[in-house]
């Protein structure tokens, strides 16, 4: 068993300095550290294109009910869902990974 396992999943449109490609993203748990984080992926290669930890300081916002975004120490990520049922798990999860 690994200890990390995706506890969302949802498509979105990733935006990091302002390029926009069509991404999978998932928040990953690592259930022995406790620890969080995003990552998105191309669909069509899978290369990684997002890599970020999820700390307690992170400050999630959900602009509109399809666009979130939040900030590390060195970009701002957004991410454009393609449905609000996708955004709201996402949201979910990434709050709960939050507390």
């Amino acid at each position: 068993k690994r200890p990390e396992q995706s506890i969302a999943s949802a498509r979105a449109s990733v935006m990091v300095y302002d390029d926009l490609n069509r991404k999978w993203v998932h928040i990953y748990h690592h259930s022995l550290n406790n620890t969080f984080r995003v990552v998105g992926r191309k669909l069509h290669d899978h290369e990684v294109v997002i890599n970020c930890a999820i700390l307690k300081a992170l400050k999630y916002n959900q602009a509109t009910p399809t666009f979130h975004q939040w900030r590390d120490n060195k970009q701002v990520y957004g991410l454009n869902f393609s449905s609000k049922d996708d955004a709201e798990v996402f949201a979910a999860a990434m709050l709960r990974s939050l507390e």
